[in-house]
């Protein structure tokens, strides 16, 4: 016949649990980012300082200004304008100019500028249909009919 289990072993149990209950909420409330427009971005007020944000817009035109692996540059988006200051660890990349849509991510200072640490970017055209007419590139698969 079995007792019940001894008090040190739920003791035990139950502050492993909670410590691993713990470590999870405060990672995933550390680590959680939040999409927002520009617009949404001006009207948060002071939670907007104190959240990890991801803001989309177009790449102004001419407003790309470079300095090694920093870049600052400005978003449009709905006749709104963000100023972004990247500092990354990697490049931006290679379909990062103006006009192009961008992301960034980061956070949002107090100074107005918008600080990403991360910059991803597509460029517009690479993306765009075919035109009507237009030959197919090199490398589109040709399809046989079936006989």
């Amino acid at each position: 016949m079995r007792g019940k289990p001894p008090i040190k072993i739920i003791a035990a149990t139950f502050i492993v649990l909670a410590t691993v209950g713990w470590l999870a909420y405060t990672g995933i409330s550390q680590t959680k980012e939040y999409y927002v427009t520009i617009t949404e971005l001006k009207a948060m007020g002071n939670s907007a300082y104190s959240r990890h944000l991801r803001v989309a817009g177009n790449v102004a035109p001419g407003s790309i200004q470079r300095a090694g692996m920093n870049v600052r540059f400005a978003l449009n988006e709905q006749g709104r304008t963000l100023q972004v200051n990247y500092q990354g660890s990697e490049p931006p990349p290679d379909t990062f100019k103006d006009n192009a849509q961008a992301l960034a991510i980061g956070t949002y200072g107090r100074d107005g500028v918008f600080h990403a640490t991360q910059l991803q970017a597509k460029c517009a055209s690479k993306y765009a249909p075919a035109q009507p007419g237009a030959q197919p590139t090199a490398n589109t698969a040709t399809l046989i009919p079936p006989k």
